[in-house]
Parts: C-alpha cells; structure tokens; sequence
C-alpha cells in the first residue's frame, strides 16, 4: 500500500511540476519566425534557434510569423491563441515594426504614433492580466549600407515608439536595433552578408536564381543575433535569465 502511495505521490509531483513550467511565448515577424525545411533552408529567424540557449525547464513556443504588423497578427486572431494559453509566470516577448510600416496594405499598416502604439499597449497590458512578463524588443535593422560603407536606418519612428511604451510603462526591453546596428558595423559591409542571405544562382540548392536579401537571417545571423538577445535579456532581471544557458 504505501508503495502505491509512493508511486501515485511521486506521479502527482511530475504532473503538477509540469503545470508549473513556464511558458517563453514569442510574437513577431519573419525575423523572428520558425522556417519550414530547416535543414535545407538557409532561412532562419532568431526565435527558430533560441532553444539552443536555453534549459529545458522552460517551454518555448515561438507564434511568431512572416509577414505579420502588431495589427494583422492580432485581427488573423494569433494573438488571442497566445493570450488563451497565458499563465502567472509565463514570458511574452514582442517585437513588431518590419511590416507595420507597409503603405501599401491597410491590413498590415499602422501609424506608428497612434495605432502601433496603442497595440503595443494592448499586448503588454494583456500579457500583465494574465500574469505573464511582457518584454519589448525593437526589430533588428536591416543590412542598408550606402555607398560610403555607413548603415543607414529604415525603421524611422516606430523603434523611438517601442522605448517610449517601454519607458512609459515600465516593460523589461532590449534594444535590438541598437545590438544589431552594431553587429552589422562589426562585420562591416562585405562580411554582414554572411548574416543574410546571400547567393548566386546555383550556388545553393534552395535558390534557383539569385538571392540577395538584407532583411531575413542565415543561421549564422540568426543564431548571433539570438545570442546578443539572451545577453541583454540576462541582465532584466525578470527571472527568465534562470533559464538561459
């Protein structure tokens, strides 16, 4: 008898340990996004490899999408599968701004002032409902070097927003674009397209014509920049530094 008590206490403590294990959810764009055929694809987005470089004592679910603006990824109802699942405890990473500036598509676009704002509010405020720690992040910049080897900003306002939101209302944040800005001086403007995608046709099997992309990430550019996300999201102090590597 009291080795089935034993047996059944034991299966209780594994359950309830399970319940208890936080969440890392992440919401975003391609930037950020798991890529299909990951063996094959030389396409990776930085919230594809996090888990490398992190413990299993967290479960991390990236929700994170191409194409998707704080507005579509909210209307197309990702967002509210996240928010279902939000427990005390869990982690909401936010980074939004690549596809909130396309003029072109009233599903995507936002003023950056007013509605890219407001959403962001919404998405943090939502996420501290439910218990969970909202973490902002602007988007990481762009491989946009001019002729005289100076990288040249495309966000314009919308990263100015995500400080002023995380200033106002007091949300954990790193400055990727900053991070990213750096690496991509770093490298420089021939080397940073090892963290891009760069290709002549032929050269790789995933691309039959030429591939120049400055925007999306090799598994080199994504894996570094998971690792400069990691060290700044270290130094929060919001407890998920326990469950980095």
């Amino acid at each position: 008898m009291n080795r089935k008590l034993t047996v059944l206490f034991l299966f209780l403590s594994i359950i309830i340990g399970a319940q208890k294990k936080p969440t890392l959810f992440l919401i975003g764009d391609s930037t950020m996004s798991n890529k299909e055929n990951p063996d094959k694809n030389p396409e990776h987005g930085w919230g594809q490899v996090l888990p490398q470089f992190m413990t299993s004592g967290i479960e991390i679910q990236n929700h994170a999408m191409n194409g998707r603006s704080s507005k579509s990824f909210r209307t197309e109802g990702r967002w509210d599968k996240v928010e279902k699942q939000l427990k005390k405890g869990d982690f909401v990473i936010i980074q939004f701004g690549h596809n909130d500036q396309k003029l072109k598509d009233s599903t995507k676009f936002t003023n950056p002032y007013t509605q890219y704002r407001a959403n962001l509010e919404r998405y943090v405020n939502e996420a501290r409902a439910k218990g969970a720690t909202p973490i902002l992040m602007t988007s990481i910049t762009r491989r946009n070097f001019n002729e005289n080897g100076v990288l040249i900003d495309t966000h314009k306002e919308y990263p100015l927003v995500v400080r002023m939101v995380a200033d106002d209302l007091k949300v954990p944040f790193v400055d990727m674009q900053l991070l990213t800005e750096q690496m991509e001086i770093a490298y420089g403007p021939e080397k940073s397209k090892m963290l891009h995608l760069y290709f002549k046709a032929g050269e790789n099997p995933y691309y039959s014509k030429d591939k120049a992309d400055d925007t999306h990430l090799s598994k080199l550019g994504a894996e570094t920049v998971a690792k400069l996300a990691l060290k700044d999201l270290k130094t929060l102090k919001t407890g998920l530094e326990k469950y980095i590597k």
